[in-house]
C-alpha cells in the first residue's frame, strides 16, 4: 500500500519540482529585467524551457510572478534564525545581524531590487497585493525576531511596534541597496555602522 501511495503522489511532485526549476530560472531573468520588462516568453528565452512548458505550469505572468518570490521569500524568512539562536551577548547579535546584512546585500542584491519593484507594482496590481502583504508581513516577523532577542540580551523592553522596527530597517537596507546598485562603494559598511547606531535607540535607555 505505501509503494503505491508513493507512486500515486509521485506525478503532484514532479509537478512541483517543475515548476520550483521554472522559479530558479524566471527569478534571474525577473532579477535582471524587473517586472515589466518580463514576460513569460522573455523568461523561456532565458532558461532552458521552451515557452509552451512555461506557460503549461503557470497560466500567466502573475501566476509566475507570485510562484517566484514566494518560493524564493520561503527560503529567506529563515535567513536571520542562526542569528537569533547563536548570540549570547546583546553585542554579539548585533554585529552577527549587520554581518548578515551586508552579506545578503552583496550576494543577492537581484533578488531584493526585484522584491522593491514587486512591493511597489502591488500598490497599482490588485493580483499582486495579497501575496505581497502576505510575504510582507513574514519578513516584519523574521525582523522582530531579532529585535526581540536583542532586547532579551540587553535586558532592555523595546520601545518599537514591530511595524516600527521593520519599517526603520528596511528602509535602511533598501537605501542600502540603491546605493550598492549605483556604484556608492561603501554602501555596505555604511548600513552596518548604521545598525549598530539605531538598534539601541529601539529600546528604553539603558539605566544611567
Amino acid at each position: 500500500m505505501a509503494g503505491t501511495k508513493e507512486a500515486r503522489r509521485a506525478p503532484a511532485d514532479k509537478y512541483d519540482e517543475r515548476r520550483n526549476q521554472l522559479a530558479e530560472s524566471a527569478l534571474q531573468t525577473l532579477g535582471e529585467l524587473g517586472y515589466a520588462r518580463t514576460s513569460l516568453r522573455e523568461i523561456a528565452n532565458n532558461s532552458e524551457f521552451s515557452h509552451g512548458v512555461v506557460h503549461y505550469y503557470f497560466a500567466d505572468k502573475f501566476e509566475l510572478i507570485i510562484y517566484c518570490v514566494r518560493y524564493y521569500k520561503a527560503r529567506c524568512v529563515t535567513r536571520y534564525d542562526a542569528v537569533v539562536e547563536d548570540s549570547t551577548t546583546a553585542e554579539g547579535l548585533l554585529d552577527a545581524f549587520a554581518a548578515k546584512l551586508v552579506e545578503t546585500l552583496l550576494d543577492e542584491a537581484p533578488m531584493h531590487r526585484l522584491w522593491y519593484d514587486l512591493r511597489t507594482q502591488s500598490m497599482f496590481e490588485d493580483k499582486l497585493r495579497e501575496a505581497v502583504l502576505m510575504i510582507d508581513a513574514t519578513l516584519e516577523d523574521m525582523i522582530w525576531r531579532v529585535v526581540s532577542k536583542y532586547a532579551e540580551l540587553s535586558g532592555r523592553p523595546t520601545v518599537m511596534t514591530p511595524h516600527a522596527a521593520y519599517g526603520v530597517l528596511d528602509g535602511l537596507f533598501q537605501q542600502a541597496l540603491l546605493g550598492h546598485l549605483t556604484g556608492t562603494a561603501d554602501a555596505a559598511e555604511a548600513m552596518a555602522a548604521q545598525v549598530h547606531e539605531l538598534m539601541p535607540l529601539m529600546l528604553t535607555p539603558a539605566p544611567a
